[in-house]
């Protein structure tokens, strides 16, 4: 039995080609992690048999499926196993409101948890989460369900548990529109250490206000002042000084700061980078260490602050020397065509890729393939510039022999691409390259067969999951597993 064996059975679960008696023989698999019960083609008859086998990883994976029927759905609400009622819960679509009745009050806090997390649950079983006896399950509920009603989110703003009162009145929510709080409690909010930087947002900042938040020792409540559009001059150049980086982003990001403070404050985050190796080296406190970690990071977020007011007026923000407001004006789709082929041509692939994808019908494939192939993302992705064009077979096979792995796995988006490419790419020393073309169907069928056993397992189960694989390969490795 190849190495790969389980890889590749498990892609061969996921296979839409897998014929019907194939799967009835993997669903007999007991070594993976039942991805076969995620299918949607499973018949009444497997389903009943994933069920009577009581298998932990079937009968999860079977919970998960979104096309599972609601009957199911509630005999696997009862089972004794909590991991299966959650997955239910994670997996259900378009469920019935007794399957949410059913599991509301399971003992299982995880399956409670991921309830208050849906959008989909009707509000009155969803309010009664508000007063679940765990506070993690409070707590998701006042991070998810923003557009409760009124009288669910006092209860989450007055919870006795300060980390429930966090997420109810919070700088971050999990989904949006964010909520906004009752007046009434407005006061409440500002005076609790755990919800005032968040409380700052929604409140009258009055001059005597501001500069009491202004000195407040949470650097996130001054950061909310610093951001704050009723903010007076006076406090806004008071926290243009803030010994805190994230705090004079704040400053730096707003309409109103005159230019000579925002290129200083700039200037001064810029010199101050410390790279993050040389902050553990140094023998530092913790709040040393979290200050030197805050203004590492405030130098990346110069680069990616999204400022409404220069995208909504672009065109004096073209030549800006900060990142930052080019990458803002690129995002304004009504810009005229020469200011599109400026921002086109950015020394920074963050705004050439921005402007890119928010006028994709002024790039032309050769400005298309430059912006992908210099691109820099700033944390990892998979997505990529060529994500959002459609490149000419010519430019594709093109790239088939492209110095660069990157631009060789573009290739496989001609799925006419010639025999003799697609044989030369299933070889390419590099695993991405391998990957992208493991599903073509000009693939013969010994590069495919070669690609089963690559010694790179995400190649190996792409390979297993292609339509075009032979139904003699799905059935040599099913019968080499005993199946």
């Amino acid at each position: 039995m190849p190495t790969r064996a389980r890889v590749v059975l498990d892609g061969l679960a996921e296979n839409p080609a897998l014929p019907a008696g194939m799967v009835r023989r993997l669903v007999r698999y007991r070594r993976g992690f039942g991805h076969v019960a995620t299918r949607p083609d499973l018949s009444l008859d497997l389903i009943e048999e994933i069920l009577a086998s009581d298998h932990h990883w079937l009968l999860h994976s079977l919970a998960l499926n979104p096309r599972l029927p609601n009957a199911i759905r509630m005999r696997l609400a009862a089972h004794a196993d909590p991991a299966v009622r959650a997955a239910v819960v994670v997996g259900a679509r378009d469920a019935p409101r007794e399957l949410y009745e059913r599991l509301i009050d399971d003992p299982d806090t995880q399956v409670r948890e991921y309830l208050a997390g849906r959008d989909d649950v009707p509000a009155d079983l969803l309010a009664r989460l508000a007063d679940d006896p765990d506070p993690q399950v409070r707590a998701t509920l006042a991070r998810w369900s923003t557009q409760a009603p009124e009288a669910v989110r006092r209860v989450l703003l007055t919870d006795p548990v300060d980390q429930v009162r966090a997420a109810a009145c919070s700088t971050y929510y999990a989904r949006s529109p964010h909520p906004t709080p009752p007046p009434d409690l407005l006061a409440g909010l500002l005076g609790d250490p755990v919800t005032r930087a968040a409380a700052v947002r929604h409140a009258l900042l009055t001059p005597d206000l501001a500069a009491r938040l202004a000195g407040d020792r949470d650097y996130q409540v001054r950061r909310q002042v610093a951001e704050h559009p009723q903010l007076p001059p006076t406090v806004r150049d008071l926290l243009a000084d803030d010994p805190s980086a994230h705090v004079r982003v704040g400053v730096f990001g707003r309409p109103d700061t005159p230019e000579p403070v925002r290129h200083r404050i700039h200037e001064d985050i810029q010199q101050g980078e410390h790279p993050l190796t040389d902050m553990l080296d140094d023998e530092l406190d913790d709040n040393a260490l979290l200050q030197q970690f805050e203004d590492h990071m405030a130098v990346s977020e110069l680069r990616h602050l999204r400022l409404d007011w220069v995208t909504a007026n672009p065109l004096p923000y073209l030549s800006s020397p900060y990142i930052c407001f080019r990458r803002s004006a690129a995002r304004n789709r009504t810009l005229p065509p020469d200011a599109i082929i400026r921002l086109l041509n950015d020394d920074d692939s963050g705004v050439r890729t921005t402007m890119a994808t928010h006028a994709p019908h002024l790039v032309d494939p050769a400005t298309a393939e430059r912006i992908d192939r210099e691109f820099q993302p700033d944390k990892k992705t998979n997505w990529r510039p060529a994500d959002e064009f459609t490149f000419p077979p010519q430019t594709l096979r093109r790239l088939a022999t492209d110095p660069d792995p990157r631009m060789r796995c573009l290739a496989p988006r001609d799925l006419d691409l010639p025999v003799e490419l697609t044989e030369r790419l299933a070889t390419d020393p590099d695993s991405a390259v391998r990957h992208a073309i493991a599903g073509h169907p000009n693939l013969p069928a010994h590069a495919r067969r070669a690609l089963l056993a690559d010694p790179n397992e995400q190649v190996a189960r792409a390979a297993a999951t292609a339509p075009t694989l032979p139904v003699a390969e799905m059935d040599r490795f099913l019968t080499l597993a005993g199946l």
